[in-house]
């Protein structure tokens, strides 16, 4: 059986550091990172360990790599994460320092529209427990969110605690740790619920994601739909390639 990994690997541990560092406005943007041997020394780490931490904060469009002349913090938005990756939107913002708000609006067990039956796999006329959910940093709405999830998995009462916390690892807890995930992106504008839920103008952009997860055993077992606002987090997608071509 597969076991979830519980500790962070080295470059992942520096990579928040250095992260983190950036965020609280130590590294400001259009600011030099400190050369290899001084972050080796301040993190006790090898070069090796050092260059995977910055090639994922490059990735992550934290830091961009100028020829012969160094490592510089990008401007943008204050918190980004590659969509390369899953990841947990609550343990995310947490490990920024900044100050994380997450409001449980709602969770009710209702029956799954044709769309959920299908992305989760279930019966027709099965039920689902649907969670709200927005989460902030520093104040300012991130992430509003409406998750659905078979009703073997989760109980819209006795789980409500948990709700607020990492759905991710409600999930794991109950046997179900998520392997990968299928997402779609795409641009929306709010509508007058939308802008109320995140305190932006009715019209204003955001990134719209929707994402089926699926555990170890290749079960899809969370339906995720995702309203993100840009000018406080931004998704990315690091595309490498394509390399040399032939003939070119």
């Amino acid at each position: 059986m597969l076991q979830a990994r519980t500790r962070p690997l080295l470059p992942d541990v520096v990579r928040s550091e250095l992260r983190r560092a950036i965020i609280e406005g130590e590294f400001p943007p259009g600011s030099k990172l400190p050369n290899e041997d001084a972050l080796c020394a301040r993190f006790a780490v090898s070069r090796i360990t050092l260059r995977e931490a910055v090639r994922g904060l490059i990735e992550d469009g934290y830091v961009v790599r100028r020829q012969g002349s160094g490592t510089y913090v990008t401007e943008g938005p204050r918190l980004r994460n590659s969509l390369d990756t899953n990841f947990s939107y609550t343990e995310y913002l947490e490990s920024t320092g900044l100050s994380v708000t997450k409001q449980v609006l709602g969770a009710k067990r209702v029956k799954a529209e044709d769309q959920v039956v299908a992305a989760l796999n279930l019966a027709p006329g099965s039920d689902v427990v649907v969670i709200r959910r927005v989460r902030s940093a520093d104040g300012r709405p991130a992430v509003f969110s409406i998750d659905s999830l078979a009703t073997d998995i989760a109980d819209e009462s006795t789980d409500l605690a948990a709700f607020g916390d990492s759905l991710y690892k409600l999930l794991a807890e109950r046997g179900h740790t998520v392997d990968h995930a299928r997402a779609v992106l795409a641009p929306v504008n709010a509508d007058a619920e939308l802008a109320e839920l995140l305190k932006v103008p009715v019209g204003a952009p955001l990134q719209h994601l929707r994402q089926v997860d699926h555990d170890t055993a290749g079960r899809p077992v969370m339906l995720s739909l995702e309203w993100h606002v840009p000018e406080v987090i931004e998704l990315r997608v690091y595309r490498r390639g394509p390399g040399p071509q032939p003939g070119g």
